[in-house]
């Protein structure tokens, strides 16, 4: 198929996987992504190998690596992690949302149902756009580009020979903080660059797995992908844990979706990143929840 390419991993393998299961193992994602495409052909797709970077399936990465893209909900995870590590924020401080807002020209009301006041698990669980306006009026604009670029976010990946940079325009004031941490305004990002920072907090999370920052961030993208806002990632039979984003360009204009998983949820061997050009997260959580359905991971 046009677009797809396999690319094998290159320098040392894990040590739990011989040469030859290796090459098989990457088939067996390339495979898997194949089938993906079939209910999205224009999705973009990145699978991770969380302990060394390396891709092991892909479809359209060269037009990934250079489409920018406003990233909408998916820099959650990144914010409240580095707003909690910091101690910049209390993970027990609720925040009560009316599931209406508007910020200057940009009104962004919540999806998810009546709820009481949410911590930042539940928040960060049904992506709550309330808590995290609050959360990011917090933040000064150095403190918001720490959060992104502490993780990669902001630099090239090296993943590819030509690849296009985050595009990020300092905020000035608190409203266009809040934009730029909602990903709907002052930032524009690749799939590449996401899938890297998400294996950035992966790694973030497995080395501190005991504070509390690791415990809500883990268990808030799992839970998202369970029975929140992510939820139809879960239906391809593989615990992940990951974050939906639905934005359109900072003109306006039809929406893009994303999604971006760390599977198995309990112990995090790859990355799933997907992009639509036009469509919805949700949507992007459905062709991750396809491919998952047919990956490695998938047990008989």
């Amino acid at each position: 198929m046009v677009g797809l390419a396999t690319i094998g991993s290159t320098g040392q393998t894990r040590t739990s996987l011989g040469a030859h299961d290796k090459m098989r193992s990457t088939a067996h994602w390339q495979h898997a992504v194949v089938q993906a495409l079939r209910q999205a052909p224009t999705a973009r797709v990145l699978v991770l190998e969380v302990d060394s970077g390396h891709i092991l399936a892909s479809a359209y990465l060269a037009d990934a690596s250079r489409a920018l893209a406003t990233p909408g909900s998916t820099l959650k995870p990144l914010i409240l992690y580095f707003a909690l590590a910091s101690g910049r924020w209390d993970s027990e401080h609720r925040v009560a949302c009316t599931r209406q807002m508007h910020i200057g020209s940009h009104r962004l009301n919540c999806s998810h149902p009546v709820m009481d006041p949410m911590n930042a698990e539940q928040a960060l669980s049904w992506s709550c756009n309330s808590f995290f306006a609050e959360l990011a009026g917090t933040l000064s604009p150095q403190e918001l580009r720490q959060a992104l670029s502490e993780r990669g976010l902001l630099a090239a990946t090296g993943l590819t020979p030509q690849e296009n940079v985050a595009v990020f325009r300092e905020p000035h004031t608190r409203e266009q903080i809040q934009l730029a941490a909602l990903g709907v305004e002052g930032i524009r990002i690749t799939l590449p660059e996401l899938a890297e920072a998400y294996r950035s907090l992966t790694i973030e999370l497995t080395l501190h797995p005991d504070t509390i920052a690791a415990k809500t961030v883990a268990e808030g993208l799992k839970d998202s992908a369970s029975f929140g806002m992510a939820g139809a990632a879960s239906l391809g039979g593989v615990s992940i844990g990951g974050k939906t984003g639905t934005a359109s360009a900072e003109s306006g204009g039809v929406t893009h979706g994303w999604f971006v998983g760390i599977a198995p949820a309990q112990q995090p061997q790859v990355v799933v990143a997907v992009y639509l050009p036009v469509g919805h997260g949700a949507d992007a959580a459905r062709v991750a929840a396809s491919l998952l359905a047919h990956s490695p991971l998938r047990k008989p």
